[in-house]
């Protein structure tokens, strides 16, 4: 039996039958063996049916073999009428031993019931006693004390990332990202096709991680959340992810990001290698190593800290961020233009294919020379080469070689090209008239750094440029 929520004890009787039908329950027939009857509605049938003047109860012949049944014991629910007397007590059977006596049920232990049974050879289940307080389940312990899945994680970054300060959501392990509502973005390029999709090109970026996103955005190429959103478009980066903006590395990271995402897509996000590349890779690698600069003694630390070192991103480098910059090439041709990051004609030196360019200057990275580094630095930091009066020819010269109708590079800003000054801190009077490209050297070259750096304008636009 079942103890029920506010009973009492179950009492048991630690007989060697615990399931043996009562013997007031036994109603004997002449001939065959007693079988219990259902509880009945008259409460004076229990023993048979009684003539009306309550005479001595009959005695029943015993079967044959059967031994006398034991005493039976006065029914606890049902009250005799006055005038009946008692019946004459029956013989206890010889077979049955008498019972032990209950003990309290305060005192029943879970060894006392299955001990007597078990010498009987019959399996009783113990019954213990109810306890005051019953001590909490270890495993419910457990479990009230494991975080809720819904409570994430703490609000600390990976480690060896810092998120930009700026509007960039940043998505942390367990949180649920909230995106403000914001215009909507423009369409993504539609396919072309089966071909390639549509090519992009982005100018020079130099940390500004927030004004980036925004131009991505407004091309169709990003979604709310800067996830690549242009299917099989291709998208060019110039160069010069680092130095002078708060968020260098944020740059990088979205670059490498897109480039994954973007390959899934059926397109593709590459980057070239510019001057600053360069420059960081040689202030992670030699730091105040002195190098023969040409004009006396310099070092890469120095040099990064004149061009707009920022220590934050220093801080934030990682090995994959290096091996990522040392891989990217300097030279592409795509549709008929010659991507390269500097407006000078330094290429032509190291390699008269665009294969061997991009072999030589991964080699020189590889053999990692501080003043093989310093040198190839120093040349991709020359510029104007396409601006004044021999511009063109320069132009054709690099054309002739690589290939391609025109040359698409970053590096000069396009206020310098045209003469104009901007600040830093970005005041309306000085602000550099920035619209697009800046499209010089008789049509065949288009320069592409906006001037960020300088409150000018990111520019990501799509080629060939409209007429």
């Amino acid at each position: 039996m079942t103890q029920g929520a506010g009973q009492d004890p179950v009492e048991r009787t630690a007989t060697l039958r615990d399931f043996r039908v009562p013997p007031y329950a036994r109603v004997p027939v002449q001939g065959t063996p007693a079988e219990p009857p259902a509880a009945p509605a008259d409460p004076t049938l229990h023993l048979g049916t009684r003539p009306a003047v309550y005479p001595e109860p009959v005695t029943f012949p015993e079967p044959p073999a059967r031994p006398e049944p034991p005493v039976r014991p006065e029914p606890v629910a049902y009250a005799e009428p006055p005038a009946r007397p008692e019946p004459a007590a029956y013989p206890e059977p010889a077979s049955y031993p008498e019972p032990t006596p209950r003990p309290e049920p305060a005192a029943y232990r879970e060894t006392a019931a299955p001990a007597a049974h078990a010498a009987a050879g019959h399996t009783v289940a113990p019954v213990a006693a109810v306890p005051q307080a019953a001590p909490a389940s270890p495993v419910v312990t457990a479990h009230a004390a494991a975080p809720h899945p819904g409570s994430g994680y703490p609000a600390d970054f990976p480690d060896g990332y810092t998120p930009t300060e700026r509007d960039l959501p940043v998505i942390q392990r367990g949180d649920t990202l909230q995106v403000p509502v914001t215009p909507a973005a423009a369409p993504a390029p539609a396919p072309t096709g089966d071909g390639p999709g549509p090519l992009f090109v982005v100018g020079d970026v130099h940390g500004y991680l927030d004004e980036l996103v925004a131009a991505l955005r407004a091309q169709g190429l990003v979604d709310e959340n800067g996830g690549w959103a242009a299917g099989n478009a291709r998208l060019w980066f110039l160069g010069d992810f680092t130095d002078r903006g708060p968020d260098g590395i944020g740059v990088i990271d979205l670059v490498m990001r897109l480039s994954a995402e973007a390959a899934a897509a059926g397109g593709y996000c590459k980057a070239l290698m510019g001057n600053h590349e360069l420059l960081l890779i040689g202030a992670k690698r030699f730091g105040d190593t002195p190098v023969n600069s040409g004009a006396g003694t310099a070092t890469f630390q120095a040099a990064w800290l004149l061009n707009g070192g920022q220590k934050h991103d220093m801080d934030r480098l990682q090995d994959v961020h290096l091996q990522w910059m040392s891989r990217l090439d300097a030279v592409v041709s795509e549709d008929d233009h010659l991507l390269l990051h500097s407006d000078t004609t330094a290429y032509l030196e190291y390699g008269e294919t665009i294969e061997d360019v991009n072999e030589t200057v991964h080699e020189i990275i590889r053999r990692n020379d501080a003043d093989e580094v310093w040198d190839l630095f120093r040349k991709f930091t020359k510029r104007f080469a396409f601006r004044d009066e021999g511009g063109p020819q320069a132009v054709q010269e690099l054309l002739g070689t690589y290939g391609g109708s025109r040359i698409v590079h970053g590096h000069s800003p396009i206020p310098y090209l045209l003469g104009q000054v901007g600040t830093e801190d970005g005041e309306e009077d000085s602000r550099p008239a920035v619209e697009g490209p800046h499209v010089y050297a008789d049509g065949l070259a288009i320069a592409m750094d906006g001037g960020v750096t300088m409150a000018g304008k990111l520019l990501v636009v799509q080629l060939p440029l409209a007429d």
